[in-house]
């Protein structure tokens, strides 16, 4: 990890088609955007692969944080870095379908989702919805592809974008109810 409580812990990457853990520079910059005190936040991540996403985002103090991955290997993997951590009290491992698992999610419970598919899956736009359905007004949806976001879920603005070699990573909000205040302060 690159920042919080955990910095410098170092997460197992295993050797699976299609996992690409975000590079500490996208991290880095993500965290900037964000803020780094996540303190009181949900957060998800949604294909979770090593974790560095919601491993970080719990780094940085969110209340809870559950990460979803559908191959066994990789969950014992990340349940192993939840144990070693000693973050049982944040940190929830599911094996679960992201999209599957986002479906039967009660609506607008996350203050932050991570949206980072494989590769080449041809996820990305069905799990962009998916998560703008499960994400609160005013919390964020954080989308890495390999290609620039064509469009927006309705009700969300594009906050940032970057680029870094072939990945892009798209930060997004969720906008508020006339009658809602604003409980976030980043971007």
């Amino acid at each position: 990890m690159i920042g919080g409580a955990w910095k410098r812990s170092k997460l197992p990457v295993a050797d699976r088609p299609g996992l690409r853990p975000s590079p500490d520079r996208v991290r880095e910059t993500l965290f900037n955007w964000l803020g780094q005190d996540l303190g009181g936040w949900t957060v998800l991540d949604a294909f979770a692969g090593s974790g560095a996403l919601g491993f970080e985002a719990a780094s940085r103090g969110a209340t809870e944080a559950i990460l979803l991955e559908r191959d066994a290997a990789l969950v014992a993997s990340l349940n192993a870095s939840r144990a070693r951590l000693k973050a049982e009290a944040v940190l929830r491992v599911e094996r679960a379908d992201a999209l599957a698992w986002m479906a039967a999610c009660a609506p607008s419970r996350f203050d932050l989702v991570f949206v980072d598919p494989p590769f080449d899956s041809g996820l990305g736009a069905r799990a962009l919805a998916a998560a703008a359905c499960i994400t609160r007004e005013g919390g964020f949806v954080y989308l890495e592809a390999g290609e620039p976001l064509a469009d927006l879920p309705v009700g969300f603005e594009l906050q940032r974008h970057a680029r870094a070699g072939a990945v892009h990573f798209h930060l997004l909000r969720r906008g508020y109810t006339a009658a809602e205040p604003s409980p976030r302060t980043a971007p």
